[in-house]
């Protein structure tokens, strides 16, 4: 009996481990401050799987970042728009932004929505580039693991990524699987707290609108508002409001233009404050191929009919679309349809 008993039980453990993470996250989402849930939820991630350092926040894939006057190549790379981290150096989203558009292992992260990718994962033709491999040798970046998921309405995606450096084992399969099942009750449960947010602030759509603390750290910041912010500030970095928006803080409720064009309404969110665009701006010019793609999803084409038809790959399809449905303003096929024939 005792041999068949030990053989059972570390089976029961991680689901166990797992089992009180997840009650441990539904407490922290309903207790812990905003600021502060996803910080105190990858700290209870980290009871479960063990990891070195770790990152989260909002990307987008590429094709978000330029509007119609910018060349191809602003629109190719992915980015991070906001994060945090965990045992990372301060500049480590700034890096990662340059050379983000030969990260493999990040690109295919965002292919696979919803899917936990490791490094082993990540097969290529060609020899890893030669700028990703400093930075992970120079970060500590050995084995790494990432799951990236749409975070619903925001025109953007939400990540996050953990690593152990090369002295530690891989994570294991089980590892695996305890990080997808905690990460997507995570976004789960950040997605909730955001709609009470949105719902004590004035009404707007989610790509137009940004939640940020006092002291100017953005919770969350949608893609259309981003781009605008970008727009007007060109050195703004994102995680941070660029400093003329943090000195109108504390005038809340108020008007701020940035720039020409950038016209936001700041008000009181509870203990944050909550950024959006005027509604009366919400429709924006796409970019041609955004245009192109869009009109053809809405005659009917699939993802792959458009990638053959334009020369693209699915997934820079997929991308263009989450930038037409954002800058449009719309959730559906309906909504899109209706949208293009109105502009």
């Amino acid at each position: 009996m005792s041999p068949r008993t030990a053989q059972q039980v570390p089976p029961a453990d991680p689901l166990r481990a797992l089992s009180r993470s997840l009650l441990l996250l539904s407490e922290q989402a309903q207790q812990a401050p905003p600021q502060d849930l996803l910080h105190q939820a990858l700290q209870t991630l980290r009871s479960l799987v063990p990891f070195d350092s770790a990152w989260w926040g909002e990307v987008s894939a590429g094709g978000s970042e330029g509007g119609a006057g910018e060349g191809a190549n602003a629109q190719a790379a992915p980015r991070n728009w906001l994060h945090g981290s965990i045992g990372l150096a301060r500049g480590f989203a700034d890096e990662w932004n340059a050379l983000a558009a030969v990260d493999d292992f990040a690109q295919q992260s965002m292919r696979r929505l919803g899917e936990v990718i490791r490094e082993r994962d990540v097969v290529g033709a060609l020899p890893e580039d030669p700028q990703v491999m400093a930075f992970a040798e120079r970060h500590g970046l050995y084995h790494c693991m990432a799951l990236t998921a749409e975070l619903p309405h925001s025109g953007l995606m939400f990540f996050v990524s953990v690593y152990r450096p090369q002295a530690r084992t891989e994570f294991t399969d089980a590892e695996t699987v305890l990080f997808g099942e905690f990460v997507v009750h995570l976004l789960q449960h950040w997605h909730h707290r955001l709609q009470r947010l949105q719902t004590d602030s004035p009404r707007r759509p989610w790509d137009s609108f940004a939640l940020a603390q006092p002291t100017g750290e953005l919770l969350f910041a949608g893609l259309r508002i981003s781009q605008a912010l970008r727009v007007a500030c060109p050195e703004w970095a994102g995680t941070r409001l660029p400093p003329a928006v943090v000195q109108a803080l504390p005038g809340a409720p108020c008007n701020l233009v940035l720039g020409k064009a950038c016209r936001l309404r700041l008000e009181p969110c509870g203990p944050l404050v909550a950024l959006s665009i005027a509604s009366r701006q919400h429709k924006q010019v796409l970019a041609p191929r955004e245009l192109s793609v869009a009109m053809l999803y809405a005659q009917g084409q699939s993802h792959k009919g458009i990638a053959a038809t334009l020369g693209l790959t699915p997934a820079t399809v997929r991308t263009y679309l989450r930038t037409a449905y954002a800058a449009l303003g719309v959730r559906n096929k309906l909504e899109l349809v209706a949208a293009l024939r109105n502009a």
